[in-house]
């Protein structure tokens, strides 16, 4: 993908500098921050645009409210925590359009930072309404893209505000773009796809643009169970996706016919009614009433043989319930491994850098995108509506 127009081109001192953030972070039960690491992630381009004394408008969206207002999903305690992060306040402006929001923006001096409440409060966000557009844009004089997370939606903060005011990329969009670039410009080979996590139907594109760009692809989680139902495999009680039994055989051709080897598990860890630990089974005959639950032993190791000479590795989703420690071992074990070989390893998409963290084997990466269904898209080669209404640079 071509380089897009960067920050540092831009003249931002004393002018008033839209900036579309991802802060949709996971919350705790009271609402609170439960993990702020897409808050740490733009911290450089704020601490940036305030040494250059910019006047910061952020722009973010939170949960689903569905275009109506919604308590539970106000950005408040995301300007609580980004205040603490910058030493300074950060105030929100309730009135996210219109005469209040002028005037409050209008109110900010060089190196301050004010944030608009909840985007999806209007309707008009995820419709891209070009009347919400243009009054989101009548509040700044550039515009600033750091929400990678929400390049792939054309929505109104996404689309709508840069075709009306001039766009630049912030310090994160610049560096995923760079980093996920490695994945489709010429990688090191051999170049080796772990795949896990469920939504198979949802990850069959992703999984189709591998085809003949990776050397090899190991499937693991529940995106295998559709694989190993089409191939005859008796999976117990284990829910599997269903209809899509001509997609994967379809699939697997197109592998074999590209000289792309794809490994499914050979065993899993299997969960019994009644019984408390974990039990192996062979991957083509899970007892009835068993439940699926991780990769086994043998098919840790074989994951472990393909990765062990590799030079470029994207992971995308855990090849277990990772979340139960006794279902966690595949995911664990096969990241610990991978952070033992050298190469260029990257993470994206969904909740797999959480789950990373959560195992303490980020290390295993020299990439953890923070992007979600837009990193996905953007290794399937699809053209990413917030990136495209960015003047390259």
């Amino acid at each position: 993908m071509p380089r897009k127009r960067p920050l540092t081109e831009a003249q931002v001192r004393g002018r008033r500098v839209l900036v579309r953030v991802d802060f949709n972070v996971p919350r705790t039960e009271e609402g609170g921050v439960a993990d702020d690491r897409r808050i740490l992630e733009v911290l450089p381009t704020l601490r940036y645009l305030r040494e250059e004394g910019a006047r910061t408008i952020l722009m973010s969206h939170l949960g689903r409210p569905g275009g109506r207002r919604d308590a539970a999903d106000s950005l408040r305690p995301i300007v609580q925590r980004l205040s603490g992060y910058l030493g300074q306040p950060v105030p929100l402006i309730e009135e996210i359009t219109g005469p209040k929001a002028i005037a409050e923006v209008e109110r900010l001096a060089d190196g301050e930072f004010a944030m608009l409440e909840n985007l999806r409060f209007v309707p008009g966000e995820e419709k891209n309404d070009p009347e919400f557009a243009a009054a989101l844009a009548q509040l700044g004089e550039l515009f600033v893209e750091e929400a990678f997370g929400s390049v792939h939606r054309a929505h109104a903060s996404t689309v709508g505000v840069a075709q009306r005011l001039p766009g630049y990329v912030g310090f994160l969009v610049e560096r995923e773009v760079v980093g996920l670039s490695k994945l489709l410009e010429a990688p090191e080979r051999p170049f080796v796809a772990i795949l896990g996590g469920a939504k198979v139907r949802d990850k069959l594109p992703l999984l189709k643009s591998l085809v003949g760009r990776a050397d090899r692809i190991l499937i693991g989680g529940a995106l295998a169970f559709p694989f190993l139902a089409a191939q005859g495999a008796e999976l117990g009680a284990t829910p599997v996706e269903t209809g899509l039994d001509e997609e994967v055989r379809s699939f697997l051709e197109a592998a074999r016919a590209k000289g792309t080897l794809v490994l499914l598990p050979v065993d899993l860890l299997v969960e019994i009614a009644g019984r408390r630990e974990a039990e192996s089974a062979a991957a083509s005959l899970v007892p009835a009433g068993a439940i699926a639950r991780d990769i086994g032993p043998l098919t840790r190791d074989r994951f472990y043989a393909q990765l062990s000479d590799s030079r470029t590795v994207f992971w995308n989703g855990p090849l277990g319930l990772a979340e139960d420690p006794r279902f966690a071992p595949g995911t664990r074990e096969v990241l610990a491994g991978l952070a033992t070989i050298p190469g260029f390893h990257v993470c994206a998409g969904g909740d797999s850098g959480r789950i990373a963290e959560d195992l303490g084997l980020t290390g295993a990466f020299q990439y953890l995108s923070t992007g979600g269904g837009a990193a996905l898209e953007f290794l399937e080669g699809r053209e990413l509506p917030g990136l495209a209404v960015i003047p390259d640079a």
